[in-house]
């Protein structure tokens, strides 16, 4: 049943809307041209813009900062990544610790270090998994880890095997940067896959990453790792401050037992030899299961910690 508005309602409304339409110029706020704050003691927290450098690159191969879609996708990844603090603070500790093995792996394998910071893009640095089902620091599917040589079964999965994923990954970049002609366009074929890729350039007839319409994520793919690169090269630059001990440290402390044949129990063989199950899968993560049933005539380099 419908009811009488009292007048005092009516009153406000009509007060209410004179005052918005007589304050409405139409016309769009005005920018600001208020300078940076330059003393920030009395301030709980200072967010400013992020100013890029002018010669950002993956690989020697420079991002094209004159072309305002390229420019604003690398902003993007800056601001995200300069103000997404715990994942930022989190890839410069575990950079420690992952660093100083992937890099003489590229360098071995005639890969560009810059690729380093495609890890972190991916997994930032962790034996993550993803919703499809690719897997550790690299994040490979199971097929393309099985065409790279990596074993992949219920026992063992070298996906998370960081020094044999990295030589897979290796042997995928150059493969890539073979068949597309850049290592730009190679690091979007890791994200999105050499068919889907190579469809897109001829859809498209462009040969550049950044005159291809892709798919989002791909579209900010190389952004990231750039980004990801120029932030944890110069820390300080954009504001994260760690102390020598706030950095993970590497697991060099260890010995190597092959393992030629098999393990009834991951256990007891930890036990043996004066460690913890526990520790033994921190140290060699890619024992996915408590034994190893078959070896399949290979042998195995475990890590055991002292």
């Amino acid at each position: 049943m419908r009811k009488n508005i009292p007048v005092y309602v009516v009153l406000v409304l009509v007060i209410g809307t004179f005052l918005f339409f007589s304050s409405y110029t139409g016309q769009p706020p005005e920018k600001t041209n208020a300078k940076r704050v330059t003393n920030q003691e009395s301030l709980p927290q200072v967010v400013q813009a992020i100013k890029i450098p002018g010669d950002v690159n993956l690989a020697g191969e420079y991002v094209p900062l004159n072309n305002f879609d390229a420019k604003e996708r690398l902003d993007r990844e800056f601001m995200v990544n300069c103000y997404w603090h715990s994942s930022t603070l989190s890839n410069l500790k575990l950079a420690n610790r992952y660093f100083p093995i992937i890099e003489p792996i590229l360098a071995e394998n005639g890969v560009p270090d810059d690729f380093k910071y495609l890890a972190v893009a991916e997994s930032s640095l962790r034996n993550a998994v993803s919703p499809a089902g690719a897997r550790g620091i690299w994040q490979f599917m199971s097929a393309s880890a099985k065409a790279y040589g990596l074993t992949v079964n219920s026992d063992i999965d070298e996906r998370y095997h960081v020094e044999k994923a990295t030589k897979a990954a290796c042997k995928y970049l150059k493969t890539a940067k073979a068949k597309f002609g850049s290592w730009t366009l190679a690091a979007a074929s890791y994200n999105m896959g050499e068919p889907r890729l190579q469809k897109l350039i001829n859809n498209q007839k462009q040969n550049s990453y950044y005159d291809l319409e892709m798919n989002g994520e791909t579209a900010r793919y190389v952004s990231r790792i750039i980004a990801l690169k120029e932030i944890m090269k110069n820390p300080t630059l954009y504001g994260f401050y760690l102390d020598s001990d706030d950095y993970y440290p590497p697991l060099n402390d260890h010995r190597i037992i092959e393992v030629s044949t098999p393990v009834s129990s991951w256990a007891d063989f930890a036990q043996r030899n004066g460690t913890s199950y526990r520790m033994l899968k921190l140290y060699n993560p890619w024992l996915r299961s408590g034994s190893l049933t078959s070896l399949g005539g290979k042998k195995y380099q475990v890590k055991v910690p002292y």
